[in-house]
C-alpha cells in the first residue's frame, strides 16, 4: 500500500491507482497471514492490549479492502470471478470468527476479581449484550458492507469496460482523422506532442482504475475505511497507557502487531480518503452536485448485466416442460431480487458519499472566497503566475473530444482537463533533460544518408545455406565491433564517440524494430545483435574472441579486415558443422552474428582492394564512424512513427503505460527528431523506411 502511495504521489496521480498491490492469491493469502488474530478462535486475550490488536486488526482489513477496490478494474471476467469469490470466502470466515468470538466472550474476557482492569465493557460499565452490538457494528457490519461493494462493482466494471472501450474506439478514429489531415506534412515535435496529449487524455480518462477510483462505490468504501481510522485512532488514544497490558499467549509480539497495524491503517487510509476528494475534484459542479445529490437516480451500467443474465436463456438438464418453466420462474426471480438489492445498494453508496460532500462544498467555498479576498490585494501578482498557464491551455485545441465518459450528460470540470495537460506536459519537460548526449555527438557527424547503402555490398552473399537479411542492430553491432578491433585508436576515442553513443543509440534502435520490424526472421537477427552487444560492450570479445589482439597492433587496417573475415568464414562453417540435424539456438545466432562480420568486412576489401596495404586504421576508423552515423541517423527518422504508435495499443490495462512511454520517448528524442527534421528522406511509405533493406534498395538506384 506504501509502495501504491509513493508511486501515485511521484506520478501525480492522486486518485492512487493500485500498481503494486493488486487483489489476487498471492495477496489473499498474506492477507490471511496479517490478519491472524481476528481468526484465532482458541487463545483467550487477557489484556487489553491483546483485545485492541484484535480490533485493530479488523479496521487493518477494512483499509486493506478499501485500497485494493481499483485493481478489480485490472482483471477480465474470469479473473474478476475467482478473485472475488476467494476474497468473499475469506471475508466470510473472517466475519463467522469474529461473530463467534463476540458471542462466546472470548474478546471481552475479564477478571472480577483481579485488581487490574482488563475489559472494556467491566472498565465503562457496559453491558454484555451492548458489547457485543458495538462490536459487530464496527467489525462485522463494516467489513460485509465492503464485500457487498467489492460485487456490486465487480457487476458493474465489466460493462462500464465495454462502454469506454467503444467510446476509445471513437475518440481514436478521430485523433487518427485529425492526424491525416497534417500530411504530407512532416510530424514535428510540437504535432506529435499534441498527439501524445490526445491519447493521454484517453487514456487518463478511460483508464478501467480511474473509473473504479472515481466510482460511487469507491466514494463509500474510502468514508468507510475514514470512519474506522478515526474509530482506531480514538481507541489508540484512550488506550495507549496500557500499551504494557498484554498477557494472552502471543505475549510481546501482541503491542508490535498493534503498533505496526496501527500505523499501516494511518497510512493506508490516505489513498482511499484521496480517491474520494479526487472523484470530487475531478468532476465538482453545479451540474455533477445536482445530479450526484439525486440518489435515487442508478445509471445502467450497474445493473446491465444482471438484465442481460435475466434475460438470457440457460441450458436446462431436462427436457420436461414443467421443469424448464420452474427453473426460468426461479431465474428471473433470483435475478429480480439482484437488481433490486443492487439498485438500493447503489444508492445507499451514494447517500454515505453525499455526507461528506457538504463539508467538501463548504470548504471550498471558505477556499475560494479566500483566493478572492487575496487575489484583490495581489492582484497583478496572480495575473503574472496564472495567466501564463491559462495561455498555454488556451492555445490548445478542442480537446473535450477526447475526454471519454461513462455518462453522456456528464463532463469533468475544466480544471481537471487542465490539470492531465500539464501532467503530460511535465513528463515531456523533464524527460527533455535526459537527451543522450554521445548518441547527439555521434548523430552531428552524418550528413546525409549515403553510407547505408556502402557498408554491406550486394555483391557479397551470406555464407552457407540460408540467407540471412540486414539489420539495423546487427549492422550497428557488427560495424562497431570492426571500429573497436582497432589497435592504433585512442581506446578514449572509441569508448566516447562509439561505444557510449551506439550503447544511446542501441535502445532507439531496438523501439524502431520492435515496434516496426517484428516478423519473425527479423526478430532473430534482433537477437543475435542484443546478445552480441553485450558480449561486445561487456567483455570486449567478439563471439569469444579477444578483440585488439596484441598482435594486430602489426597489421593494416586491411590486415585486421582479412583476419575478422577469415575467422567469421571459419565460425560459419563451424555452425554449419554443428547444426546438421540439430536445432540449436545459440548455434544459429552465432551463425547470423559471422554472417554479418563476413559479408560487411568483404564489401570493404572491395572496396579497397587496390591500396588494401596501404589503409590505415585512422582512415578506417573514420569511415566506420561515418557509416554508424548515417546508420544511426536513417533508423532514427522511424522515431515520430513508432511515438505515434506507442500511443495507441488494444490492450485497455496497457494504455496508459503505453502513452506515458510515448511521452517519454518524445521528451528524450525531441533534439534527435529536431536535427533529423532538416534533412531529405526517402519517398518511401512509412513501412518501407523502417527496413535498412529498402532504405539500401532506393539509395542504390539513386547515386547508380
Amino acid at each position: 500500500m506504501v509502495a501504491d502511495l509513493l508511486h501515485g504521489l511521484r506520478n501525480r496521480k492522486l486518485w492512487f491507482p493500485c500498481k503494486y498491490f493488486t487483489l489476487n492469491a498471492a495477496t489473499i493469502t498474506v492477507i490471511a497471514i496479517a490478519i491472524k488474530l481476528p481468526m484465532d478462535l482458541n487463545n483467550i486475550m487477557y489484556g487489553i492490549v491483546d483485545q485492541e490488536a484484535k480490533l485493530g486488526s479488523m479496521s487493518f482489513m477494512f483499509t486493506i479492502m478499501a485500497n485494493l477496490l481499483p485493481s478489480l478494474a485490472t482483471m477480465d471476467s474470469k479473473e474478476l470471478v475467482s478473485n472475488i469469490i476467494a476474497l468473499g470466502v475469506f471475508v466470510i470466515t473472517l466475519i463467522v470468527n469474529v461473530s463467534i468470538q463476540i458471542h462466546t466472550g472470548i474478546l471481552f474476557y475479564f477478571e472480577e476479581n483481579s485488581n487490574v482492569v482488563v475489559s472494556v465493557a467491566y472498565r465503562y460499565s457496559i453491558g454484555p449484550v451492548l458489547m457485543c452490538v458495538i462490536y459487530a457494528s464496527i467489525s462485522v457490519v463494516p467489513l460485509l458492507m465492503l464485500l457487498i461493494i467489492y460485487v456490486c462493482s465487480s457487476l458493474a466494471i465489466v460493462k462500464s469496460k465495454q462502454i469506454l472501450e467503444s467510446k476509445y474506439q471513437a475518440a481514436h478514429v478521430t485523433a487518427l482523422r485529425d492526424q491525416e489531415l497534417q500530411q504530407p506534412e512532416r510530424l514535428n515535435v510540437e504535432k506529435l506532442k499534441q498527439h501524445v496529449s490526445n491519447y493521454w487524455i484517453m487514456a487518463e480518462t478511460g483508464s478501467p482504475q480511474f473509473m473504479t477510483a472515481c466510482s460511487t462505490t469507491t466514494s463509500a468504501s474510502g468514508v468507510i475505511c475514514a470512519l474506522s481510522t478515526g474509530l482506531q485512532i480514538f481507541v489508540v488514544i484512550l488506550n495507549f497507557k496500557f500499551l504494557r497490558d498484554y498477557r494472552s499467549d502471543y505475549k510481546w509480539s501482541t503491542p508490535l502487531i498493534f503498533i505496526i497495524q496501527f500505523i499501516g491503517v494511518i497510512l493506508g487510509t490516505i489513498a482511499p480518503l484521496a480517491r474520494f476528494f479526487a472523484a470530487l475534484r475531478f468532476k465538482l459542479s453545479a451540474k455533477w452536485i445536482w445530479k450526484h445529490l439525486k440518489v435515487y437516480k442508478v445509471e445502467s451500467y450497474w445493473t446491465r448485466n444482471l438484465y442481460d443474465w435475466k434475460h438470457s436463456s440457460i441450458p436446462f438438464p431436462s427436457n420436461g416442460r414443467k421443469c424448464k418453466v420452474v427453473i426460468q420462474h426461479m431465474k428471473v426471480l433470483i435475478l429480480s431480487i439482484c437488481i433490486g438489492f443492487q439498485k438500493a445498494f447503489v444508492v445507499s453508496c451514494k447517500m454515505i458519499s453525499v455526507i461528506p460532500i457538504f463539508f467538501v462544498i463548504c470548504a471550498l467555498c471558505c477556499l475560494r472566497c479566500w483566493k478572492w479576498l487575496k487575489g484583490l490585494f495581489h492582484a497583478s501578482h496572480v495575473e503574472s503566475v496564472e495567466n501564463p498557464e491559462e495561455t498555454q491551455l488556451g492555445e490548445d485545441e478542442d480537446l473535450s473530444q477526447y475526454v471519454l465518459q461513462l455518462e453522456e450528460d456528464m463532463e469533468f470540470a475544466e480544471r481537471t482537463l487542465k490539470g492531465i495537460l500539464k501532467s503530460v506536459n511535465h513528463l515531456i519537460r523533464k524527460a527533455e533533460k535526459q537527451q543522450p548526449k554521445n548518441l547527439m555527438k555521434l548523430l552531428a557527424e552524418s550528413r546525409g544518408f549515403e553510407e547505408v547503402e556502402k557498408f554491406d555490398s550486394r555483391h557479397v552473399l551470406s555464407l552457407g545455406s540460408e540467407e540471412y537479411r540486414n539489420c539495423w542492430s546487427l549492422s550497428l553491432v557488427t560495424l562497431t565491433t570492426i571500429a573497436m578491433s582497432l589497435s592504433n585508436i585512442q581506446k578514449k576515442l572509441v569508448d566516447c564517440l562509439l561505444i557510449r553513443g551506439v550503447s544511446e543509440g542501441l535502445v532507439y534502435v531496438k523501439l524502431v524494430e520492435e515496434s516496426l520490424n517484428a516478423t519473425d526472421d527479423q526478430v532473430w537477427i534482433q537477437k543475435a545483435a542484443q546478445t552480441l552487444w553485450v558480449e561486445v560492450e561487456v567483455y570486449n570479445k567478439w563471439l569469444g574472441n579477444k578483440l585488439q589482439n596484441p598482435d594486430s597492433q602489426l597489421h593494416t587496417a586491411g590486415r585486421i579486415l582479412q583476419l575478422l573475415r577469415d575467422k567469421a568464414m571459419s565460425m560459419v562453417m563451424e555452425a554449419q558443422g554443428t547444426s546438421i540435424g540439430v536445432s540449436n539456438d545459440n548455434t544459429k545466432r552465432r551463425s547470423i552474428s559471422a554472417n554479418s562480420m563476413y559479408r560487411i568486412t568483404e564489401t570493404m576489401l572491395l572496396s579497397y582492394h587496390t591500396n588494401i596495404d596501404e589503409l590505415s586504421q585512422e582512415e578506417l576508423f573514420v569511415q566506420l564512424s561515418l557509416m554508424i552515423s548515417d546508420i544511426l541517423a536513417a533508423c532514427l527518422t522511424n522515431l515520430p512513427h513508432v511515438i505515434l504508435m506507442k500511443c495507441h495499443t488494444s490492450v485497455v490495462e496497457r494504455r496508459e503505460s503505453s502513452v506515458h512511454a510515448a511521452a517519454q520517448l518524445l521528451g528524450e528524442t525531441t533534439q534527435i527528431i529536431n536535427t533529423l527534421q532538416e534533412r531529405e528522406l526517402p519517398s518511401l511509405s512509412p513501412a518501407d523506411l523502417a527496413s535498412i533493406d529498402k532504405w539500401r534498395a532506393y539509395l542504390k538506384d539513386r547515386y547508380a
